[in-house]
């Protein structure tokens, strides 16, 4: 399996399509099948008792299979989530970026089913993890 798009690719999309949000992540890697992605921890991300936010860590990893499936089949921003199970392991870090590690396990005609675990930025120990389905949208005929 070929990639589509790049690094600069998936920030130029990003910007270009999801403007009030493309400040919030940092693609750090792209492979076939796997993307890592990181949530640029601010203020903002936190809630009280000084932890990051469950609705900023699922967008991480939204975000994450989201542009693991356009890094494979290209830019169709009508990828829409049809699944998602979210598991909450540990409190993250208020002082870190929390990066998710995304892989892509299916990648059909339809359906992608990608799985992300999500860490504190320097820790071993994962704080959460997430199963999520994209449905794709077909390929329009020019």
């Amino acid at each position: 399996m070929t990639l589509k798009m790049s690094v600069a690719d998936l920030e130029a999309f990003m910007v270009a399509q999801f403007p009030q949000l493309a400040d919030d992540f940092t693609v750090d890697a792209v492979a076939p099948m796997h993307l890592t992605l990181r949530l640029n921890v601010t203020d903002r991300h936190l809630r009280p008792g000084g932890t990051v936010a469950g609705p900023a860590i699922f967008a991480l990893a939204d975000v994450g299979v989201y542009l693991a499936v356009l890094a494979m089949i290209g830019p169709q921003a009508l990828a829409v989530t049809t699944n998602c199970s979210l598991d909450f392991m540990r409190k993250p870090a208020a002082d870190a970026d929390v990066v998710a590690k995304v892989r892509l396990l299916k990648l059909g005609r339809v359906l992608a089913v990608g799985d992300a675990l999500m860490y504190s930025d320097g820790s071993e120990a994962p704080v959460a993890r997430a199963s999520m389905t994209y449905s794709i949208p077909p390929m329009r005929q020019a």
